[in-house]
């Protein structure tokens, strides 16, 4: 069985934000307010570039996460610089039983609809390799 294909975990737990600026000197405000409607009530923000591997509140996020809990992000390169790179760490999540959801695609894990998105997501990246 592949990761995305687990049953989805249930909706009941909390929506915690993941937000990331390449750089010290770009604001966070916009990514901040955006996952703060979207009610995350906790948010984890990086300014690091996606490329650099050591993005600590990432990895402070990915620990602090439940089963049942969504991670949100404002948009899918805040989490990820690849395609195989974003498929890696959700289907991580998917495991644990945690879901994702990124506000600009309006993608979310939490649904067949999203979790059909990271199907076709999972071929494309097969395919990249």
């Amino acid at each position: 069985m592949n990761e995305l294909e687990l049953d989805p975990p249930l909706a009941t737990g909390a929506k915690i934000g993941y937000a990331r600026v390449s750089t010290a000197g770009q604001p966070l405000d916009r990514q901040l307010a955006s996952l703060t409607a979207a009610g995350c009530i906790r948010v984890f923000a990086d300014k690091k570039s996606g490329k650099n591997i050591k993005r600590e509140e990432l990895w402070k996020a990915l620990d602090f996460l439940r089963p049942g809990d969504t991670l949100v992000v404002a948009s899918l390169d805040r989490l990820g610089r690849s395609l195989a790179d974003l498929i890696s760490i959700v289907a991580g999540l998917r495991r644990r039983g945690i879901d994702f959801a990124s506000l600009h695609e309006a993608l979310d894990t939490t649904t067949p609809g999203g979790r059909l998105v990271f199907h076709v997501f999972a071929a494309l990246s097969s395919s990249e390799n």
